[in-house]
């Protein structure tokens, strides 16, 4: 059974520029300027096709400005695709960046129920949680201050924590992993650990390879947007490493 399926996605974002011949002349060209405005984009992803199966983990790899988390994102529901198709079948609990999906002026505890609601569950079910939540953040002390007092090890604890603590069907993963002291991640991969026991779908976004190699079913290396390969990690993860080495090489400013 598949549980993400992207056909021929395509995602952009306009290209904003200033107004270099001036405010006036672009408000009696309005039409045109429009025109150019729209014309102007950054293409994030283009034509991108692949299939997740149920119960696998699979990783996105690939340097900045690939398209990983914009994938992450619309898998997550967070941003439309431009074209092509988005299909996701169970209950998405997504880690994405640092503090997504937090209203900082209300308490840890207050997040919990707001993050909950917004993944679909009941207040009800939330509040049932609760207890299992905090104590796996190891936050209680402070789960009744505001936010805003929390530093960013906090913050990734009490993601992390939720995500994990409200029985997600698809979990999403960017980068979290190696945020936080080194007891936090062991606790982490552990949790992690425990989902693949479970079949639990799985997308992991990291620069990490030790963590795709020991994770992951199943690698796609994007590069510009698009697909460069897909296949196992042992095989996948040694040709795009040989392609990060010669891509640096060739940056590097040669000798004097």
């Amino acid at each position: 059974m598949t549980s993400i399926c992207f056909e021929h996605v395509s995602k952009w974002y306009p290209r904003y520029q200033s107004l270099s011949y001036g405010i006036k002349s672009s408000l009696l060209n309005l039409p045109a300027t429009i025109r150019s405005l729209k014309r102007e984009r950054i293409t994030v992803l283009n034509e991108v096709s692949f299939r997740i199966r149920r119960g696998e983990t699979v990783g996105l790899i690939g340097p900045n400005g690939a398209g990983k988390s914009t994938t992450l994102a619309l898998m997550a529901g967070i941003v439309e695709a431009e074209g092509g198709r988005v299909s996701v079948t169970g209950r998405v609990s997504p880690l994405l960046e640092l503090g997504a999906g937090f209203h900082f002026d209300l308490s840890g505890a207050e997040n919990i129920v707001l993050h909950g609601v917004l993944l679909g569950l009941t207040r009800r079910e939330v509040l049932s949680r609760m207890d299992a939540i905090i104590a796996f953040s190891e936050l209680e002390p402070s789960i009744h201050q505001p936010l805003r007092t929390y530093s960013s090890g906090m913050i990734a604890r009490l993601g992390f924590a939720i995500a994990s603590c409200l029985d997600p069907e698809i979990l999403l993963i960017d980068e979290i992993l190696s945020v936080g002291d080194l007891a936090f991640q062991l606790k982490c991969n552990a949790k992690i650990d425990e989902f693949k026991r479970k079949r639990i779908t799985m997308v992991l976004v990291s620069h990490s390879m030790d963590h795709v190699r020991r994770l992951c079913d199943r690698v796609i290396w994007l590069e510009k947007g698009r697909i460069v390969g897909e296949g196992e990690p042992d095989t996948l993860i040694p040709a795009y490493e040989a392609s990060t080495r010669a891509r640096h090489a060739e940056n590097r400013p040669s000798a004097a």
